[in-house]
């Protein structure tokens, strides 16, 4: 998986706040020997089940700080263990009262989020008032612990917001890759059919028509003179231009994309209303689907053929998975210029700008939007929760010369 260009710096914070935490424990205990705390075993004994704790429940919860967070019985419980641990440890010694720092993170990341905040505030107050029980009250007592809380819930939050932005980056970053491999494929697939329409076409002008011809000029010459010599080759001449002609619409047909076989695009859309109503009937909805075609029926590009057809694949298969429609009507409407693809259901309807958004749950729409923009067209999809959807996907298509 490729990760964001903050993974260092997450990592680092975390590293930092372990062994931070470490480095104040380990603090207490020596500064109880330096100074001969009274105190001093204790202080030692504390410290170390502190050190034992933290490390074995980091281990056994796979504790990630800001990154990740598995709140369940052994994390609650070793938060409490912890927390229990740092209190006595403040009963005998006020060095211990800095270590609610890295306690402070500890708590708002493990924990859930105001659950959290109560441990800051009342963490806070005892940290107070062992300072106070230690030293004496005073307002440096009392401030640096208030800011320390305030700090970490900044910090906290930036943090937060950080990882969020760094895990949105990483979905963008992964949907662009996906979206170039799309179009990647779809620029091979637009190549090919591209390619096997001209063949096709090629053929069609060239070597079909000139069999054509040769079978209708045989043809003559066998009608002009039945007792002429020759006349049985004639026939086997006219006959083989005939077989080659079968032979060469064959591959003609063959080069035609599957779904376009009919050699007009209305054709495909019926046959494709016809199979996906038959579909949804069959996994138990009753939708209806209907094609309807406007305006002249004439041979269009291949490419924008595909497109349109692609996109009525791709919009019925989104009824049929998220619409539950009882009605979907799909138009095509052909201009002397341009040909549109209307497809209008009246099912639960969505948000369309939160399925355009990087966001958005449906990369299907965007995949469609491409292929259309690609050709010069565009995509309007008009929509609302509980009122149905509207898509329209115009390619400008001017009439092919026939010349």
């Amino acid at each position: 998986m490729r990760h964001s260009a903050l993974t260092p710096v997450f990592t680092a914070l975390r590293w930092a706040l372990h062994v931070l935490l470490i480095v104040l424990i380990v603090f207490a205990m020596v500064h109880a020997v330096v100074i001969a705390s009274p105190h001093a075993i204790a202080v030692h004994v504390l410290g170390t089940a502190m050190l034992v704790v933290y490390l074995g429940g980091a281990a056994v919860t796979h504790v990630r700080g800001f990154t990740g967070r598995r709140v369940n019985i052994v994390s609650f419980a070793w938060v409490g263990v912890l927390t229990a641990l740092w209190i006595a440890m403040m009963m005998v010694t006020v060095d211990a009262a800095y270590i609610v720092f890295p306690l402070f993170f500890l708590f708002l990341h493990l924990l859930p989020a105001t659950m959290g905040v109560v441990a800051i505030v009342v963490s806070t107050t005892l940290t107070i008032a062992m300072l106070g029980f230690h030293s004496g009250q005073s307002v440096g007592g009392v401030v640096g612990p208030v800011i320390g809380a305030a700090v970490a819930l900044a910090i906290s939050a930036g943090y937060g917001a950080l990882h969020r932005e760094a895990t949105e980056r990483e979905k963008l970053i992964a949907e662009l890759q996906a979206t170039r491999g799309e179009l990647a494929v779809a620029e091979r697939e637009a190549g090919v059919l591209a390619e096997r329409d001209r063949l096709a076409r090629e053929i069609h002008d060239t070597v079909a028509q000139g069999l054509s011809s040769i079978q209708l000029l045989l043809h003559a010459a066998e009608r002009v003179d039945a007792a002429r010599p020759g006349l049985e080759q004639i026939q086997l001449a006219r006959q083989t231009a005939a077989d080659a002609l079968v032979d060469t619409r064959r591959i003609i047909r063959e080069l035609t994309p599957p779904a376009l076989d009919e050699q007009t695009l209305h054709g495909a859309l019926r046959r494709l209303a016809a199979s996906a109503e038959h579909t949804m009937r069959a996994g138990g909805r009753a939708t209806e689907v209907r094609f309807h075609p406007v305006g002249d029926v004439r041979q269009l590009p291949m490419a924008v053929e595909t497109t349109l057809l692609r996109v009525a694949q791709s919009a019925l298969a989104n009824v049929q998975q998220h619409a539950d429609a009882a009605v979907v009507d799909l138009t095509l409407t052909i201009d002397d210029d341009a040909v549109t693809l209307d497809v209008v259901d009246d099912g639960t309807g969505f948000d369309p700008a939160g399925a355009f958004a990087r966001r958005g749950p449906s990369f299907g729409l965007t995949a469609i939007r491409r292929r259309v923009t690609e050709l010069g067209g565009s995509l309007i999809v008009e929509s609302a929760p509980g009122e149905g959807t509207a898509l329209a996907a115009t390619i400008p298509a001017p009439e092919e010369d026939d010349a």
